[in-house]
């Protein structure tokens, strides 16, 4: 998966946990998810009906709250003049805080990936179930199936599965006739054997090699007999069988065990986010027991790297407890400040000007600083590790550097929906 999915699948889930947690007086919160091939034409259309429709609710609270949130998905949409490339999704109405108070939510955005799904409620609640359809991988593995009759190339890609290629194949099989010709009918149908494999290969090369890097995430080989090992084994392009991830015996070949070698492959599959997990956090380990110098770790030290720009690679922790707060003294000069734990006088003498999640800041820049962000959990020992004994928060330096921290560290977990709008 690219870094950028997963950064966005991140905030993904921010926004479904927060949505999930907002509640209406009354069906006044408007959920519209547009696929990318409908047209704005026809949602303007709709929302118009569906305003006449509500002129005639009874309840006039409820009447002036549905129309209100109608009217503000109407002015949403009008900021598009067609149907972003993957779909568009908007959340509209009136939620009610803590203290009882209605505040209004108006989020519209482009997925960062297709969404297939057309839905439009009018609800006390927003519905989220379409946007979890968002979160599942996108990883792309390759499949190869041989056998006796011809090779399938195909991916999976979260469910979706994609045949790309079939080749057949006719194979002469072993006999016991031939007398003294029974030797050269052995090399002859060897070498078809072999020569078969050999086009596998090239197929497997220009299939799933773009611009002289692979473009699937691993590599499953499957099929009947040898020829999956004598592919593995001899011809298959370097690049590619760096990315193997399992060799499994199926029983038949072309689609039944396309099928059957994502059955039998499942596990595998499912541990690849979780084992480049655990190699990235053991490098970053063994930047600290050699002692290279190349690596950050706690607030602090990792925003003091990431302004010196000296940071590659930004680690977090997924539920990372920091927020980072912008305020101003009287004076009219701007203060950044970052806390774990905030405490009343951590801001006398302060106007508090915004304040957001660090993650969530980080997540909105890192791009800009020139570095990757990579969001890891605390779910493998090596996560575990870095979330309780490295604050949740480091990096890994492009060069050695001696860092000056005066960033203040010192829990607040909230989040809430200004974030995204």
């Amino acid at each position: 998966m690219e870094d950028d999915d997963a950064v966005q699948q991140w905030k993904i889930r921010r926004l479904i946990k927060s949505l999930d947690a907002a509640k209406g007086n009354g069906t006044s919160m408007i959920s519209l998810i547009i696929p990318p091939k409908d047209k704005i034409s026809r949602v303007s259309a709709m929302l118009v009906g569906e305003y006449g429709t509500a002129v005639n609710i009874k309840s006039r609270v409820n009447r002036l709250s549905v129309m209100d949130a109608i009217s503000s998905t109407q002015q949403r949409l009008k900021l598009y003049s067609k149907v972003p490339t993957n779909g568009l999704i908007i959340y509209c109405g009136a939620v009610l805080t803590d203290e009882g108070k209605q505040k209004r939510v108006n989020i519209d955005f482009e997925p960062f990936k297709p969404i297939n799904t057309s839905l439009y409620l009018c609800d006390n609640k927003f519905h989220t179930e379409s946007l979890t359809s968002l979160l599942d991988s996108s990883d792309k593995f390759g499949f190869i199936i041989m056998d006796g009759s011809g090779c399938l190339f195909g991916t999976l890609s979260g469910n979706v599965r994609e045949v790309l290629n079939e080749i057949s194949v006719s194979l002469p099989s072993k006999h016991g006739r031939g007398g003294q010709s029974a030797l050269r009918f052995a090399r002859l149908r060897m070498e078809k054997r072999h020569n078969y494999v050999r086009k596998v290969a090239e197929e497997c090369t220009r299939i799933f090699i773009t611009n002289d890097k692979p473009n699937v995430t691993g590599l499953i080989l499957a099929g009947l007999a040898d020829f999956k090992n004598d592919l593995n084994a001899t011809l298959l392009d370097p690049r590619l069988q760096n990315i193997v991830l399992k060799v499994v015996d199926v029983s038949y070949g072309g689609t039944n065990g396309f099928n059957q070698a994502i059955e039998l492959s499942s596990e595998c599959l499912g541990g690849v986010k979780y084992v480049r997990e655990q190699k990235l956090l053991s490098s970053f380990m063994k930047e600290i027991s050699l002692d290279t110098g190349k690596f950050c770790f706690g607030v602090q030290e990792t925003l003091s790297a990431i302004e010196s720009g000296v940071v590659d690679t930004i680690i977090c922790w997924e539920n990372l407890a920091a927020v980072r707060y912008v305020t101003r003294d009287s004076s009219g000069d701007t203060i950044i400040k970052v806390f774990t734990t905030v405490k009343p006088e951590d801001f006398i003498g302060l106007e508090i000007v915004d304040a957001s999640p660090l993650l969530e800041h980080l997540a909105n820049t890192y791009k800009t600083i020139g570095a990757k962000l990579e969001i890891v959990t605390d779910r493998s020992q090596e996560g575990s590790q870095f979330c309780r004994g490295f604050g949740g928060i480091g990096g890994i330096l492009r060069y050695k550097v001696d860092l000056d921290c005066s960033v203040a560290d010192e829990d607040d977990d909230d989040f809430n929906l200004d974030d995204y709008m």
